[in-house]
């Protein structure tokens, strides 16, 4: 009998003995003669370890129970479990008439005696061929590799293997469209794991007449599937999967061995797409991933939809633009499609939901090969995503506007400036305006950092001197973080700005000083006017010049979005054209079934110099 050695360390050098299969068998196989799976999960910050495992009556068991406990229990109360689900089955049988046989070793009574007369079944854990004592404790009994025997069916136990703790399909799909599940992995990861897509074999049979199950139905007849062809995690269904239903089949793994397998189906049908978008265009410039040496970059205000829903915006801001297309399920494929398909090293995204963010932008541009970090302000917030193959996340430095000008020393000289204003002041500290600041390190040259700074601006068409002071204390902030913490580094300032060419803070931005004479130092009156002079060091040009307009809605367009680079280590090599006016208009204005924001994005290749 195999017990357990004095010091429970002596465990952890001990590696599973199970055979590996490539990922292709992993895949595909069909485990008829292989040994059933008993899984089971066991994390050292839990109290309780899950056990998981199928009994020979078809009946599945997920059993919780103390890591401290001893194993003689568990295997108790197993044989208990068996003992009834024997119970049951043979019971069900005699009730159908059928000659009563016990299955899987579990009974030991004589042929058509009642099912009550049958005993426990001999339940015992064996390790490298030895059996393991009762008084060892769970936590070091269920070890990988390890064989639960019930009766004459022997399980093999898989401790902690990969498990998908999350996995979901959008709720709205359509034809062209990437289709990107949301997933999360324990003990393996999305690189390491295996996607295989069907679709429905025929469109489902229209609804009867006069009632009876849907299409969609739980009891409806299930379909046939066949398979995509891809084994991506991404797939782009095309206009003959319209009508269709989709279904993802996953293997998690971790590059060493595989979970067990999860097959999900969507909830909806394939729809067909809006056909041509304002970005296919612009795609045709964005086909492939930029080399080493060039960074292209995006800033992209997505339209949240904690303001897209409200009453205001349906009837006042967009009255022209499709109902259903203002919809986050809707606008939600367009983005993706848009982002991934600029196949950029850098997205800096302004109003971005938190749900979005983890729901919607992390599966499908993480598919794509990018990592994010976010920023919540009050009821959205901003995003950062770069490219996991050319940089790697040094740190974080973001802050909030009001919060540093009140605490931060680094602004106490324009804090002073301001206390000279009061009405002023109280109107500043009351926004709630943030910065997100990201240090990122080239991974094929560590010398190479950037700062890549991201924010929105007041929007207020009054509120340029608060758009001043905001960028006067992102300026200082961003300034701290490429000289002091990381000596040198270059800037990349991206956001929408809510100013256009002709406004204070732009001139502040380009030209490195306002005079306290500029006019929008009283941009909402005489009574918060505050003039003040401000300078910074910074050497900045925006990369994609001043087009008309980056903000297109019924009422007004403007250029209100830049990428502001430092001149002195970087230089534009393309800028994307955005798109044309008459592809803008076609339905009026934005946001459109074409278009998923009322901004445009901005999309240019810079390098180093």
């Amino acid at each position: 009998m195999w017990r357990l050695p004095g010091a429970r360390a002596a465990l952890r050098g001990v590696r599973t003995a199970v055979e590996r299969h490539s990922r292709a068998e992993a895949a595909t196989e069909t485990r008829t003669d292989a040994m059933e799976r008993a899984v089971v999960r066991c994390v050292p910050s839990e109290p309780k370890l899950s056990l998981s495992f199928a009994l020979a009556d078809g009946s599945h068991k997920n059993m919780q129970r103390d890591q401290s406990e001893p194993l003689g229990r568990v295997l108790s109360r197993i044989a208990t479990n068996a003992l009834k689900g024997h119970a049951k089955a043979a019971a069900a049988k005699k009730s159908r008439k059928n000659r009563p046989n016990a299955s899987g070793g579990v009974a030991c009574a004589e042929p058509g005696s009642e099912p009550a007369a049958a005993c426990e079944p001999v339940v015992k854990l064996y390790y490298r061929e030895e059996a393991v004592a009762e008084d060892v404790l769970n936590v070091d009994a269920w070890q990988d590799g390890a064989v639960l025997q019930i009766g004459d069916v022997k399980y093999k136990v898989e401790r902690n293997p990969p498990a998908f703790t999350e996995l979901q399909l959008p709720r709205y799909i359509m034809a062209g469209f990437p289709v990107c599940p949301k997933l999360s992995l324990e003990f393996g990861d999305a690189a390491g794991s295996l996607f295989r897509w069907y679709k429905e074999a025929k469109p489902r049979a229209a609804e009867p007449e006069g009632g009876g199950p849907s299409p969609l139905s739980p009891s409806w007849p299930s379909p046939s599937w066949t398979e995509t062809g891809v084994d991506e995690r991404v797939y782009t269904p095309s206009n003959a999967d319209i009508g269709l239903r989709l279904k993802l089949q996953c293997t998690p793994g971790n590059g060493q061995r595989f979970g067990p397998s999860r097959e999900l189906e969507s909830v909806c049908l394939v729809e067909a797409g809006p056909g041509t978008c304002t970005f296919d265009h612009r795609h045709l410039y964005t086909k492939k991933v930029m080399g080493d040496a060039l960074i292209r970059t995006v800033s992209y205000n997505i339209l949240a939809d904690t303001y897209a829903q409200t009453e205001f915006s349906r009837t006042v801001l967009y009255p022209y633009c499709a109902p259903y297309a203002l919809e986050l399920d809707y606008r939600q494929n367009l983005i993706q499609k848009e982002l991934t398909g600029y196949n950029a090293d850098l997205i800096c995204l302004q109003e971005v939901d938190r749900n979005v963010f983890t729901d919607s932008l992390v599966p499908a541009l993480e598919a794509f090969g990018l990592e994010g970090v976010f920023r919540i302000k009050q009821h959205e917030g901003l995003a950062t995503f770069y490219r996991k193959s050319k940089f790697s996340f040094l740190s974080q430095h973001d802050i909030s506007f009001h919060e540093a000008l009140e605490s931060d020393p680094l602004h106490k000289e324009l804090l002073e400036k301001l206390v000279l204003y009061p009405s002023a002041q109280e109107r500043v500290l009351q926004r709630s305006s943030v910065l997100q600041v990201s240090v990122l390190q080239s991974t094929q040259d560590s010398s190479k950092k950037i700062c890549v700074a991201n924010t929105h601006l007041y929007w207020h068409p009054k509120g340029g001197y608060i758009r001043l002071i905001q960028m006067a204390v992102a300026l200082a902030h961003i300034r701290h973080v490429s000289c002091d913490l990381y000596p040198g580094i270059p800037v990349i300032f991206c956001g929408d700005f809510n100013s256009t060419p002709s406004t204070g803070m732009y001139h502040f931005v380009i030209n490195g000083n306002i005079p306290e004479d500029h006019e929008d130092w009283a941009s909402n009156g005489e009574e918060e006017r505050c003039n003040m002079s401000l300078t910074h060091f910074f050497k900045l040009k925006s990369a994609c010049g001043e087009p008309a307009y980056t903000n297109y809605v019924g009422g007004f367009h403007g250029c209100l979005d830049y990428i502001f680079i430092d001149l002195n280590a970087l230089e534009v090599e393309q800028v994307i054209p955005l798109p044309t006016h008459e592809e803008v208009t076609t339905h009026q204005a934005l946001p459109s079934v074409s278009h998923p924001s009322d901004h445009i994005a901005l999309v240019c290749d810079l390098k180093w110099k």
